[in-house]
């Protein structure tokens, strides 16, 4: 993973993806008070300066903010094949899905694939092979209900692609030192996959709480699903406020990242 600056601006591209693409930071932007100052959600900011945000982010990577199409986060593990016609839904249009979906694939030219997180992981895909991408939406509930092999499973009967041609990227997220849980939910990890008691340690304070790594659950999903070209960020987004939006540390007076990917 690289950071690149412009300006003011400071963003996230990942090395082994090679289509347009960022992992947005809270820098850079003309968002005011507890949106300060990239803030790509509407989130009670101000209209004009989330288009604007949209603006400066779009241009930086080489797309148009009027070919986004957002994620409708439900934290659940439905996906939505993206098609043109669906360029501006959610920043300039409403989405016509009625239900949520937190993972989206195409493998059409110009539609820029946004995802959300302010702790959660966001999952990049591009098969270069098929020219097919996506962008997922992974916090601790979707994990579970393996939303990222799911997406895999959807972009190979979608498009044909294979895990091995895909090149995916972890974004940042929150970390395994901070992503402090109760036993019910690292209950639910293990119950789903057994491989997860190998990244759920104890909170050594206080008993009834554990820390889950969740960056790389979701890297071993991944791999256990055939994909061999992984860049995981591993940076904490609670542990670094001044960069990123976090909604453990901020709660809903928050401004939101987001993730782009385009073919």
């Amino acid at each position: 993973m690289k950071k690149i600056k412009k300006d003011k601006l400071e963003y996230y591209i990942f090395e082994n993806i090679s289509v347009r693409h960022c992992f947005s930071t809270r820098l850079g932007g003309v968002s005011e008070g507890v949106h300060a100052s990239l803030n790509l959600g509407f989130r009670e900011d101000k209209r004009e300066n989330v288009l604007k945000n949209y603006d400066i982010i779009c241009s930086a990577i080489g797309v148009e903010k009027e070919n986004t199409f957002w994620t409708k986060q439900v934290h659940e593990d439905n996906i939505v094949v993206a098609h043109k016609d669906d360029r501006g839904k959610g920043l300039l249009r409403e989405r016509t899905v009625p239900e949520g979906y937190d993972a989206i694939i195409t493998n059409e030219k110009d539609i820029v694939l946004t995802g959300f997180s302010a702790d959660c992981v966001l999952v990049f895909m591009h098969d270069p092979v098929q020219n097919a991408v996506a962008i997922c939406h992974s916090g601790w509930r979707s994990t579970v209900k393996q939303i990222v092999p799911k997406v895999l499973n959807k972009m190979k009967k979608e498009f044909g692609c294979e895990s091995r041609n895909i090149h995916c990227a972890i974004s940042p997220a929150i970390g395994k030192e901070c992503f402090q849980v109760g036993e019910e939910v690292s209950d639910e990890f293990i119950k789903v996959m057994p491989f997860a008691l190998e990244y759920i340690v104890p909170d050594a304070e206080n008993g009834e709480k554990r820390y889950i790594d969740l960056h790389g659950v979701i890297e071993r999903q991944l791999r256990e699903n055939g994909v061999t070209s992984i860049d995981n960020s591993r940076l904490c987004t609670m542990c670094h406020p001044e960069e990123f939006f976090s909604h453990r540390i901020m709660g809903n007076e928050r401004g939101s990242m987001a993730g782009l990917i385009s073919l």
